[in-house]
């Protein structure tokens, strides 16, 4: 019972992590339709992608422009 709380204790957050850069990703604009699937390819990636995608990616996206109607 103990092992399986550690391991849900330490895979959660990596877990929230890549589902936030995904998020991130599908709402942001790139310049072009191919630098979002790699970085949505990299955001997917376990434990690692989240981070280079915050690290490195999360600036390089921006947020679409809200309808002013």
């Amino acid at each position: 019972m103990q092992t399986t709380l550690i391991i849900l204790l330490l895979t959660v957050p990596f877990l929230l992590l890549t589902i936030w850069a995904l998020v991130d990703v599908a709402q942001k604009k790139f310049d072009t339709m191919g630098k979002k699937v790699l970085w949505g390819l990299i955001a997917s990636v376990p434990f690692i992608g989240g981070m280079v995608y915050f690290i490195f990616g999360f600036r390089k996206g921006r947020k679409p422009e809200a309808d002013s109607s």
